[in-house]
């Protein structure tokens, strides 16, 4: 995908993100203190980092964080939001040109992220950017299919989010030829109706309101909802994988 789609595509979506993306489990960041030695003396860099929803952890953690992140509407939502922390700091750049100084980076993260990367020229900036025996983590939430009727009901569709178990079996590109380990752990969304469809528009691959496919599209996720809804609500879960390596 050209970079500027890849950058884009998120512009008119942004609201949704903000309110319907899950988070991240507090053991994503406590894996990296404990595996990785993170502490609040550490200077992080979010890659692509968005609304901002990876890049609050590790500045509640007392981290100085440099918020990398091309798209012009998410970087404004992540400065609004991400505002209350001095430490935060906002880069308008990609992971292939981030603009961060030579050897001035301890951990470089991404989340929810790495597939859109070129993952070469990415890998070469995160290489100039990172501190010697600095770390690269990559993040990703991967959205349960058949873990319930409904998640199975949601996955037999023309709307589909994009399926991370293919872009993460790109993560050795990225490491090779260096040694990293994987965590995986377990959360979950519920919501109503609004919020099942918000969480929907959420998706970059969701057709917009211009679209013919929009009202056919709403009109399936109602369906699915009044079969599936246990006292109104929905259930999405989500497995969230970690992967972590010092770059060589």
């Amino acid at each position: 995908m050209p970079a500027s789609n890849a950058t884009s595509r998120f512009s008119d979506r942004v609201e949704n993100y903000v309110r319907y993306r899950p988070g991240y489990p507090p053991e994503a960041l406590h894996v990296l203190k404990s595996a990785c030695g993170l502490t609040p003396g550490h200077v992080v860099a979010d890659i692509a980092s968005g609304t901002g929803i990876w890049t609050r952890m590790p500045l509640e953690n007392g981290n100085k964080v440099f918020a990398v992140e091309p798209n012009l509407e998410m970087r404004r939502a992540g400065e609004s939001l991400l505002t209350e922390f001095p430490r935060f700091a906002s880069v308008a750049g990609t992971a292939e040109a981030t603009t961060l100084a030579e050897s001035s980076i301890d951990f470089v993260t991404a989340a929810q992220s790495a597939h859109w990367f070129h993952r070469a020229r990415a890998r070469r900036e995160f290489l100039r950017i990172l501190k010697p025996e600095g770390w690269l983590v990559l993040l990703w939430n991967e959205r349960l299919t058949d873990s319930t009727p409904f998640l199975r009901g949601y996955e037999h569709t023309d709307y589909q989010d994009v399926r991370h178990e293919r872009t993460t079996g790109a993560v050795n590109e990225f490491f090779r030829p260096s040694p990293f380990q994987e965590r995986a752990f377990e959360i979950r969304q519920e919501f109503d109706y609004a919020g099942l469809e918000g969480r929907l528009l959420s998706s970059s691959y969701a057709p917009g309101p211009e679209h013919p496919n929009h009202a056919p599209m709403l009109r399936d996720l109602r369906g699915i909802f009044k079969t599936h809804a246990i006292g109104g609500r929905v259930r999405f879960d989500y497995k969230t994988r970690v992967y972590f390596g010092r770059l060589k």
